[in-house]
Protein backbone atom coordinates (compact mmCIF):
# COMPACT_ATOMS: atom_id res chain seq x y z
CA UNK A 1 0.00 0.00 0.00
CA UNK A 2 1.46 3.44 -0.56
CA UNK A 3 1.67 5.24 2.51
CA UNK A 4 1.23 8.49 0.67
CA UNK A 5 -2.13 8.31 0.82
CA UNK A 6 -2.45 7.51 4.77
CA UNK A 7 0.31 10.43 5.62
CA UNK A 8 -1.88 13.02 3.74
CA UNK A 9 -4.83 12.33 5.78
CA UNK A 10 -3.12 11.67 9.14
CA UNK A 11 -1.68 15.33 8.85
CA UNK A 12 -5.32 17.22 8.26
CA UNK A 13 -4.74 18.90 5.03
CA UNK A 14 -8.01 18.74 3.66
CA UNK A 15 -9.09 21.50 6.66
CA UNK A 16 -12.53 20.24 6.56
CA UNK A 17 -12.80 19.41 10.33
CA UNK A 18 -10.99 21.31 12.85
CA UNK A 19 -9.09 19.22 15.26
CA UNK A 20 -10.37 20.22 18.02
CA UNK A 21 -13.70 18.97 16.86
CA UNK A 22 -12.96 15.21 16.46
CA UNK A 23 -13.47 12.56 18.31
CA UNK A 24 -10.78 10.03 19.69
CA UNK A 25 -11.07 7.08 19.74
CA UNK A 26 -8.30 3.56 20.94
CA UNK A 27 -9.17 0.74 18.15
CA UNK A 28 -6.82 -1.61 16.28
CA UNK A 29 -5.78 -0.87 12.81
CA UNK A 30 -5.09 -3.06 10.07
CA UNK A 31 -3.15 -2.36 6.64
CA UNK A 32 -3.33 -4.74 3.62
CA UNK A 33 -1.84 -4.31 0.64
CA UNK A 34 -0.74 -6.62 -2.48
CA UNK A 35 3.04 -7.19 -2.35
CA UNK A 36 4.54 -6.32 -5.97
CA UNK A 37 1.26 -4.86 -7.07
CA UNK A 38 3.32 -2.49 -9.47
CA UNK A 39 4.76 -5.19 -11.15
CA UNK A 40 1.96 -7.49 -11.34
CA UNK A 41 -0.08 -4.38 -13.26
CA UNK A 42 2.89 -3.92 -15.80
CA UNK A 43 2.59 -7.87 -16.83
CA UNK A 44 -0.84 -8.29 -16.82
CA UNK A 45 -3.76 -5.33 -15.60
CA UNK A 46 -6.72 -6.92 -16.39
CA UNK A 47 -5.91 -10.49 -15.19
CA UNK A 48 -4.46 -8.50 -12.13
CA UNK A 49 -7.31 -6.36 -11.19
CA UNK A 50 -9.73 -8.91 -11.45
CA UNK A 51 -7.84 -11.33 -9.38
CA UNK A 52 -7.32 -8.78 -6.23
CA UNK A 53 -11.04 -7.78 -6.86
CA UNK A 54 -11.78 -11.61 -6.27
CA UNK A 55 -9.52 -11.79 -2.99
CA UNK A 56 -11.25 -9.05 -1.85
CA UNK A 57 -14.51 -9.98 -2.70
CA UNK A 58 -14.28 -13.84 -1.52
CA UNK A 59 -11.50 -13.86 0.84
CA UNK A 60 -10.81 -10.25 2.25
CA UNK A 61 -14.22 -9.09 3.18
CA UNK A 62 -15.83 -12.25 4.95
CA UNK A 63 -12.58 -12.69 7.30
CA UNK A 64 -13.11 -8.89 8.17
CA UNK A 65 -16.60 -9.16 8.67
CA UNK A 66 -16.04 -12.60 10.71
CA UNK A 67 -13.90 -11.02 13.28
CA UNK A 68 -15.87 -7.69 13.76
CA UNK A 69 -13.52 -5.25 11.84
CA UNK A 70 -14.82 -2.26 9.59
CA UNK A 71 -12.71 -1.34 6.50
CA UNK A 72 -12.77 2.55 6.14
CA UNK A 73 -10.48 2.65 3.44
CA UNK A 74 -9.53 0.82 0.25
CA UNK A 75 -7.28 1.93 -2.61
CA UNK A 76 -6.56 -0.29 -5.66
CA UNK A 77 -3.55 -2.37 -4.04
CA UNK A 78 -4.71 -2.82 -0.15
CA UNK A 79 -7.02 -1.41 2.43
CA UNK A 80 -7.00 -0.23 6.22
CA UNK A 81 -9.13 -1.84 8.46
CA UNK A 82 -10.33 -0.94 11.86
CA UNK A 83 -11.08 -3.27 14.83
CA UNK A 84 -12.55 -3.18 18.80
CA UNK A 85 -10.09 -6.01 19.77
CA UNK A 86 -6.28 -6.82 18.69
CA UNK A 87 -7.23 -10.40 19.20
CA UNK A 88 -9.81 -10.38 16.51
CA UNK A 89 -7.85 -7.94 14.32
CA UNK A 90 -4.70 -10.75 14.74
CA UNK A 91 -7.22 -13.99 14.12
CA UNK A 92 -8.46 -12.03 11.22
CA UNK A 93 -4.82 -11.35 9.69
CA UNK A 94 -3.93 -15.15 10.07
CA UNK A 95 -7.26 -16.32 8.62
CA UNK A 96 -7.01 -14.02 5.61
CA UNK A 97 -3.43 -15.28 4.93
CA UNK A 98 -3.81 -19.03 5.73
CA UNK A 99 -7.27 -18.78 2.85
CA UNK A 100 -5.10 -17.08 0.80
CA UNK A 101 -2.09 -19.83 0.63
CA UNK A 102 -4.90 -22.65 0.52
CA UNK A 103 -7.08 -21.26 -2.55
CA UNK A 104 -4.18 -20.33 -4.67
CA UNK A 105 -2.09 -22.02 -6.96
CA UNK A 106 0.75 -20.83 -9.45
CA UNK A 107 -1.09 -19.85 -12.29
CA UNK A 108 -0.08 -19.84 -16.22
CA UNK A 109 -0.70 -16.63 -16.27
CA UNK A 110 0.72 -15.19 -13.25
CA UNK A 111 2.00 -16.12 -9.75
CA UNK A 112 -0.30 -16.00 -6.71
CA UNK A 113 -1.42 -12.91 -5.20
CA UNK A 114 0.33 -12.38 -2.16
CA UNK A 115 -0.30 -10.03 0.84
CA UNK A 116 1.53 -8.09 3.17
CA UNK A 117 -0.24 -7.31 6.38
CA UNK A 118 0.75 -5.01 9.32
CA UNK A 119 -1.08 -4.34 12.81
CA UNK A 120 -0.95 -1.37 15.11
CA UNK A 121 -2.94 -0.44 18.52
CA UNK A 122 -3.09 3.38 18.80
CA UNK A 123 -5.24 6.41 19.84
CA UNK A 124 -6.89 7.68 16.56
CA UNK A 125 -8.76 11.00 15.45
CA UNK A 126 -12.39 10.53 13.52
CA UNK A 127 -13.26 12.34 10.91
CA UNK A 128 -16.31 11.12 9.87
CA UNK A 129 -15.98 7.18 8.23
CA UNK A 130 -12.51 7.53 8.17
CA UNK A 131 -9.75 7.07 10.90
CA UNK A 132 -6.70 8.90 10.90
CA UNK A 133 -3.57 9.51 13.24
CA UNK A 134 -0.30 7.39 14.33
CA UNK A 135 -2.13 4.21 15.16
CA UNK A 136 -2.92 4.33 11.17
CA UNK A 137 0.88 5.25 10.54
CA UNK A 138 2.23 2.86 12.79
CA UNK A 139 0.01 -0.27 11.35
CA UNK A 140 0.82 1.47 7.39
CA UNK A 141 4.72 0.69 8.47
CA UNK A 142 4.24 -3.03 9.88
CA UNK A 143 2.83 -3.11 6.65
CA UNK A 144 5.86 -2.35 5.11
CA UNK A 145 7.88 -4.29 6.92
CA UNK A 146 6.54 -7.13 6.74
CA UNK A 147 7.51 -10.34 4.20
CA UNK A 148 4.65 -11.05 1.04
CA UNK A 149 2.53 -13.64 3.18
CA UNK A 150 3.19 -12.65 6.61
CA UNK A 151 1.92 -9.95 9.42
CA UNK A 152 3.58 -8.17 11.93
CA UNK A 153 2.27 -6.55 14.44
CA UNK A 154 3.80 -3.62 17.08
CA UNK A 155 4.61 -4.06 20.57
CA UNK A 156 1.74 -2.79 21.87
CA UNK A 157 -0.50 -5.20 20.12
CA UNK A 158 1.62 -7.86 21.10
CA UNK A 159 1.21 -7.02 25.11
CA UNK A 160 -2.44 -6.99 24.25
CA UNK A 161 -2.69 -10.46 22.74
CA UNK A 162 -3.92 -13.58 24.21
CA UNK A 163 -1.70 -16.43 23.53
CA UNK A 164 -2.67 -19.12 20.49
CA UNK A 165 -2.22 -22.74 19.50
CA UNK A 166 -2.96 -21.38 16.03
CA UNK A 167 -0.15 -19.04 15.64
CA UNK A 168 3.23 -18.12 16.64
CA UNK A 169 5.09 -14.79 17.37
CA UNK A 170 8.70 -13.81 16.17
CA UNK A 171 10.59 -11.01 17.61
CA UNK A 172 12.16 -8.65 14.76
CA UNK A 173 13.52 -6.29 17.77
CA UNK A 174 12.81 -2.88 18.20
CA UNK A 175 12.64 -1.02 14.45
CA UNK A 176 13.21 2.60 13.37
CA UNK A 177 10.20 3.13 11.44
CA UNK A 178 9.76 6.46 9.10
CA UNK A 179 8.18 9.56 10.89
CA UNK A 180 7.61 7.65 14.59
CA UNK A 181 10.70 9.14 16.48
CA UNK A 182 11.00 6.07 18.88
CA UNK A 183 11.79 2.25 17.83
CA UNK A 184 8.91 0.43 17.40
CA UNK A 185 8.75 -3.01 18.92
CA UNK A 186 7.97 -5.47 16.40
CA UNK A 187 6.97 -9.47 15.87
CA UNK A 188 6.08 -11.31 12.96
CA UNK A 189 3.31 -13.90 13.00
CA UNK A 190 4.29 -16.82 11.72
CA UNK A 191 0.29 -19.07 11.00
CA UNK A 192 1.29 -22.50 12.91
CA UNK A 193 -2.48 -23.80 11.97
CA UNK A 194 -2.60 -24.72 8.30
CA UNK A 195 -3.85 -28.25 7.15
CA UNK A 196 -0.83 -30.59 7.34
CA UNK A 197 1.38 -28.40 10.24
CA UNK A 198 1.72 -29.75 13.66
CA UNK A 199 0.35 -27.16 15.97
CA UNK A 200 3.44 -25.38 17.79
CA UNK A 201 4.10 -23.98 20.89
CA UNK A 202 6.94 -22.15 21.13
CA UNK A 203 7.96 -19.30 19.25
CA UNK A 204 10.12 -20.10 15.98
CA UNK A 205 13.18 -17.92 17.58
CA UNK A 206 13.45 -20.00 21.28
CA UNK A 207 17.27 -19.89 20.69
CA UNK A 208 19.81 -20.65 23.23
CA UNK A 209 22.55 -17.94 23.65
CA UNK A 210 25.85 -18.79 25.03
CA UNK A 211 29.68 -17.78 24.85
CA UNK A 212 32.77 -18.94 24.43
CA UNK A 213 36.27 -17.45 24.36
CA UNK A 214 38.81 -17.36 21.31
CA UNK A 215 42.66 -18.21 21.84
CA UNK A 216 43.52 -14.11 21.85
CA UNK A 217 40.76 -13.91 24.62
CA UNK A 218 37.80 -11.96 22.92
CA UNK A 219 33.97 -13.67 23.75
CA UNK A 220 32.41 -14.41 21.39
CA UNK A 221 28.41 -15.36 21.51
CA UNK A 222 26.84 -17.76 19.44
CA UNK A 223 23.16 -18.94 19.38
CA UNK A 224 21.66 -22.60 18.69
CA UNK A 225 17.92 -23.68 17.21
CA UNK A 226 16.45 -26.82 15.99
CA UNK A 227 17.65 -30.11 16.17
CA UNK A 228 19.43 -32.77 13.54
CA UNK A 229 22.30 -32.16 11.67
CA UNK A 230 24.53 -29.05 12.50
CA UNK A 231 24.25 -26.32 10.30
CA UNK A 232 26.77 -23.38 11.13
CA UNK A 233 25.94 -19.91 9.59
CA UNK A 234 29.31 -18.43 9.12
CA UNK A 235 29.34 -14.69 10.80
CA UNK A 236 30.08 -11.69 8.33
CA UNK A 237 30.30 -8.27 9.41
CA UNK A 238 26.66 -6.98 9.85
CA UNK A 239 25.30 -9.57 12.51
CA UNK A 240 23.42 -9.28 16.25
CA UNK A 241 21.93 -12.78 17.24
CA UNK A 242 18.77 -10.44 18.63
CA UNK A 243 18.13 -8.61 15.74
CA UNK A 244 19.26 -10.63 12.48
CA UNK A 245 15.84 -11.83 11.57
CA UNK A 246 15.29 -8.74 10.39
CA UNK A 247 16.99 -9.54 7.34
CA UNK A 248 14.52 -12.12 5.21
CA UNK A 249 17.39 -14.18 3.87
CA UNK A 250 18.36 -15.02 7.23
CA UNK A 251 14.56 -15.60 8.34
CA UNK A 252 14.54 -17.36 5.98
CA UNK A 253 17.22 -20.11 6.36
CA UNK A 254 15.90 -20.17 10.17
CA UNK A 255 12.32 -21.25 8.85
CA UNK A 256 14.16 -23.87 6.00
CA UNK A 257 16.67 -25.11 8.58
CA UNK A 258 15.50 -25.53 12.11
CA UNK A 259 12.82 -28.16 11.34
CA UNK A 260 15.55 -30.52 10.31
CA UNK A 261 18.52 -29.22 11.52
CA UNK A 262 20.28 -27.49 14.64
CA UNK A 263 21.17 -24.32 13.03
CA UNK A 264 24.08 -22.19 14.92
CA UNK A 265 24.90 -18.55 14.55
CA UNK A 266 27.45 -16.33 15.96
CA UNK A 267 28.02 -12.72 16.17
CA UNK A 268 31.84 -11.82 14.60
CA UNK A 269 34.18 -10.13 17.06
CA UNK A 270 33.55 -6.41 17.67
CA UNK A 271 29.62 -6.67 16.76
CA UNK A 272 25.96 -8.24 17.94
CA UNK A 273 26.65 -9.95 21.65
CA UNK A 274 30.76 -10.36 21.14
CA UNK A 275 33.32 -8.53 22.84
CA UNK A 276 33.00 -5.00 20.77
CA UNK A 277 36.68 -3.82 21.72
CA UNK A 278 38.76 -5.74 20.06
CA UNK A 279 42.59 -5.07 17.96
CA UNK A 280 42.73 -7.86 15.60
CA UNK A 281 39.93 -8.10 12.93
CA UNK A 282 41.94 -10.08 10.15
CA UNK A 283 40.92 -13.02 8.34
CA UNK A 284 42.87 -15.48 10.23
CA UNK A 285 41.28 -13.73 13.50
CA UNK A 286 37.99 -14.29 11.55
CA UNK A 287 38.47 -18.51 11.11
CA UNK A 288 39.62 -18.43 14.80
CA UNK A 289 36.12 -17.28 15.61
CA UNK A 290 34.51 -20.12 13.88
CA UNK A 291 36.82 -22.68 14.89
CA UNK A 292 36.47 -21.57 18.37
CA UNK A 293 32.77 -21.85 18.19
CA UNK A 294 33.00 -25.08 16.27
CA UNK A 295 35.35 -26.73 18.84
CA UNK A 296 32.60 -25.23 21.99
CA UNK A 297 30.36 -27.07 20.74
CA UNK A 298 31.87 -30.51 20.58
CA UNK A 299 30.88 -30.73 16.62
CA UNK A 300 32.98 -33.15 14.19
CA UNK A 301 31.40 -32.60 11.21
CA UNK A 302 28.97 -29.78 10.14
CA UNK A 303 27.42 -28.14 6.92
CA UNK A 304 28.69 -24.33 6.87
CA UNK A 305 26.68 -21.36 4.93
CA UNK A 306 28.82 -18.36 4.46
CA UNK A 307 27.54 -15.46 2.48
CA UNK A 308 29.14 -11.99 1.95
CA UNK A 309 33.16 -12.17 3.51
CA UNK A 310 31.55 -15.03 5.48
CA UNK A 311 32.06 -17.17 1.92
CA UNK A 312 35.68 -16.57 2.43
CA UNK A 313 35.71 -17.54 5.82
CA UNK A 314 33.70 -20.79 5.67
CA UNK A 315 35.90 -21.80 2.34
CA UNK A 316 39.20 -21.24 4.01
CA UNK A 317 37.86 -23.33 7.19
CA UNK A 318 36.92 -26.45 5.07
CA UNK A 319 40.32 -25.77 3.43
CA UNK A 320 42.18 -26.38 6.24
CA UNK A 321 39.75 -28.80 8.01
CA UNK A 322 38.74 -30.81 4.52
CA UNK A 323 37.80 -33.64 7.04
CA UNK A 324 34.86 -31.84 9.08
CA UNK A 325 32.89 -29.73 6.09
CA UNK A 326 29.86 -31.83 5.01
CA UNK A 327 28.60 -29.34 2.24
CA UNK A 328 29.73 -25.89 1.94
CA UNK A 329 27.30 -23.02 0.72
CA UNK A 330 28.77 -19.50 -0.27
CA UNK A 331 26.08 -16.62 -0.90
CA UNK A 332 27.18 -13.60 -2.87
CA UNK A 333 30.82 -14.43 -1.86
CA UNK A 334 34.26 -13.73 -3.30
CA UNK A 335 38.10 -15.32 -2.61
CA UNK A 336 39.50 -11.70 -3.14
CA UNK A 337 38.89 -8.28 -1.60
CA UNK A 338 38.49 -4.89 -2.82
CA UNK A 339 42.06 -4.51 -2.33
CA UNK A 340 43.88 -7.87 -3.75
CA UNK A 341 42.12 -7.50 -7.29
CA UNK A 342 44.35 -5.64 -8.75
CA UNK A 343 42.92 -2.29 -9.67
CA UNK A 344 43.41 0.95 -8.16
CA UNK A 345 40.12 1.89 -8.88
CA UNK A 346 38.81 -1.24 -6.65
CA UNK A 347 41.07 0.28 -3.97
CA UNK A 348 39.74 4.06 -4.29
CA UNK A 349 36.41 2.18 -3.95
CA UNK A 350 37.58 0.73 -0.75
CA UNK A 351 38.71 3.72 0.01
CA UNK A 352 35.46 5.85 -0.27
CA UNK A 353 33.61 3.15 1.44
CA UNK A 354 35.59 3.10 4.67
CA UNK A 355 34.65 7.23 4.56
CA UNK A 356 31.38 6.56 4.14
CA UNK A 357 31.54 4.15 7.09
CA UNK A 358 32.89 6.15 9.85
CA UNK A 359 30.81 8.93 8.54
CA UNK A 360 27.46 7.75 8.29
CA UNK A 361 27.13 4.71 9.77
CA UNK A 362 23.86 4.34 11.51
CA UNK A 363 22.72 7.67 10.51
CA UNK A 364 19.34 8.59 8.82
CA UNK A 365 20.33 10.99 6.63
CA UNK A 366 18.83 10.76 3.81
CA UNK A 367 22.08 10.84 1.69
CA UNK A 368 24.19 8.68 3.65
CA UNK A 369 20.81 5.94 3.84
CA UNK A 370 20.65 5.90 -0.20
CA UNK A 371 24.37 5.43 0.04
CA UNK A 372 24.35 2.37 1.77
CA UNK A 373 21.27 1.17 0.01
CA UNK A 374 22.83 1.59 -3.54
CA UNK A 375 25.33 -0.45 -2.24
CA UNK A 376 23.78 -3.26 -0.61
CA UNK A 377 19.88 -3.46 -1.82
CA UNK A 378 18.52 -0.44 -4.26
CA UNK A 379 15.64 -1.88 -4.94
CA UNK A 380 14.75 -1.40 -1.23
CA UNK A 381 12.11 0.77 -0.32
CA UNK A 382 12.38 3.69 2.28
CA UNK A 383 11.12 1.36 5.49
CA UNK A 384 13.67 -1.06 4.81
CA UNK A 385 16.48 0.85 4.65
CA UNK A 386 15.55 2.65 7.56
CA UNK A 387 15.14 -1.22 9.20
CA UNK A 388 18.37 -1.39 7.63
CA UNK A 389 19.99 1.66 9.25
CA UNK A 390 18.97 0.48 12.36
CA UNK A 391 20.45 -2.65 12.26
CA UNK A 392 23.76 -0.87 11.52
CA UNK A 393 23.63 1.14 14.56
CA UNK A 394 23.13 -1.48 17.05
CA UNK A 395 25.02 -4.37 15.19
CA UNK A 396 28.58 -2.55 16.04
CA UNK A 397 30.06 1.06 15.78
CA UNK A 398 31.57 3.36 12.87
CA UNK A 399 34.97 2.70 13.80
CA UNK A 400 34.43 -1.51 14.57
CA UNK A 401 32.85 -1.33 10.67
CA UNK A 402 35.26 0.67 9.03
CA UNK A 403 38.29 -1.51 10.49
CA UNK A 404 36.11 -4.60 9.67
CA UNK A 405 35.57 -3.41 5.83
CA UNK A 406 39.38 -2.73 5.94
CA UNK A 407 39.87 -6.38 6.85
CA UNK A 408 37.49 -7.40 4.45
CA UNK A 409 39.19 -6.17 1.65
CA UNK A 410 42.46 -7.19 2.09
CA UNK A 411 41.07 -10.98 2.10
CA UNK A 412 42.97 -13.27 -0.67
CA UNK A 413 42.18 -16.59 -0.04
CA UNK A 414 42.98 -17.64 -3.64
CA UNK A 415 45.75 -20.50 -3.29
CA UNK A 416 43.51 -22.29 -0.73
CA UNK A 417 40.17 -23.04 -3.13
CA UNK A 418 42.02 -25.80 -4.66
CA UNK A 419 42.09 -27.45 -1.28
CA UNK A 420 38.54 -28.14 -0.79
CA UNK A 421 37.13 -31.42 -0.24
CA UNK A 422 33.81 -30.97 0.96
CA UNK A 423 30.64 -30.70 -1.78
CA UNK A 424 29.87 -27.01 -2.42
CA UNK A 425 27.25 -24.63 -4.12
CA UNK A 426 28.20 -21.60 -4.97
CA UNK A 427 25.43 -19.00 -5.64
CA UNK A 428 25.47 -15.30 -6.40
CA UNK A 429 22.85 -12.45 -7.68
CA UNK A 430 24.09 -11.30 -11.07
CA UNK A 431 23.34 -7.91 -10.57
CA UNK A 432 24.74 -7.44 -7.45
CA UNK A 433 26.71 -4.43 -7.17
CA UNK A 434 28.88 -4.98 -3.15
CA UNK A 435 30.28 -7.89 -4.27
CA UNK A 436 31.29 -8.80 -8.11
CA UNK A 437 29.28 -11.70 -10.06
CA UNK A 438 32.42 -12.17 -11.96
CA UNK A 439 34.47 -12.80 -7.62
CA UNK A 440 31.26 -14.89 -7.26
CA UNK A 441 32.25 -17.06 -10.70
CA UNK A 442 35.91 -16.97 -10.07
CA UNK A 443 35.30 -18.01 -6.40
CA UNK A 444 33.05 -21.01 -7.93
CA UNK A 445 35.79 -21.59 -10.83
CA UNK A 446 38.76 -22.04 -8.09
CA UNK A 447 36.91 -24.99 -6.23
CA UNK A 448 37.22 -28.51 -7.46
CA UNK A 449 33.50 -29.35 -8.34
CA UNK A 450 31.85 -26.57 -7.60
CA UNK A 451 28.31 -25.90 -8.57
CA UNK A 452 27.22 -22.48 -9.58
CA UNK A 453 24.12 -20.89 -9.95
CA UNK A 454 23.03 -17.49 -11.00
CA UNK A 455 20.22 -15.54 -9.09
CA UNK A 456 18.27 -12.69 -10.88
CA UNK A 457 18.37 -9.75 -9.21
CA UNK A 458 20.40 -6.82 -7.69
CA UNK A 459 20.53 -6.71 -4.39
CA UNK A 460 23.46 -8.48 -2.15
CA UNK A 461 21.38 -8.33 0.79
CA UNK A 462 18.29 -10.48 -0.72
CA UNK A 463 15.18 -8.79 -0.12
CA UNK A 464 11.61 -10.48 0.45
CA UNK A 465 10.54 -9.93 -2.74
CA UNK A 466 13.40 -10.59 -4.79
CA UNK A 467 12.95 -13.48 -7.61
CA UNK A 468 15.99 -15.05 -6.31
CA UNK A 469 15.23 -15.05 -2.64
CA UNK A 470 13.59 -18.56 -3.10
CA UNK A 471 15.19 -20.24 -5.58
CA UNK A 472 18.32 -19.52 -2.98
CA UNK A 473 16.44 -20.88 -0.20
CA UNK A 474 15.41 -24.19 -2.22
CA UNK A 475 18.35 -24.68 -3.86
CA UNK A 476 20.07 -24.68 -0.01
CA UNK A 477 17.53 -27.32 1.24
CA UNK A 478 17.98 -30.11 -1.88
CA UNK A 479 21.92 -29.68 -1.69
CA UNK A 480 21.68 -30.01 1.96
CA UNK A 481 20.03 -33.11 1.66
CA UNK A 482 22.14 -34.09 -0.70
Amino acid sequence: MSTHMVRERSSGWDGKVAADKLSRKLVAILAADVAGYSQLMSRDEVGTHSRVRQIMSDIFRPAVKRHGGRIFKTMGDGALVEFASVNEAVHSAVEIQRLLAERQTPQADGEPIRVRIGISLGDVMVDGSDLFGNGVNIAARMESLAEPGTVCISGNVREHLKASQSFELVSLGPCEVKNIPDPVDVFQIRDAGRPGDAPRTGPLIDQEIRFCTAPDGVQLAYATMGEGPPVVIVSNWLTHLELDFQIPVRRGLADMLTPDYRMIRYDARGSGLSDREVDDFSLEASVMDLTTVIEDLGLERMALIGQSQGAAIAAAYAARNPDRVTHLVLGGGYARGRRMRGSEGQIAESDAFITMIREGWGKELDAYVRMFGAFFMPDANADQLASFTNLQRKATPPENAARIQLAIDNIDITSELAQIEAPTLVLHVREDARAPFEEGRRLAAGIPNARFIPLEGRNHLLLGTDPGLQRFLDEVGQFLKS
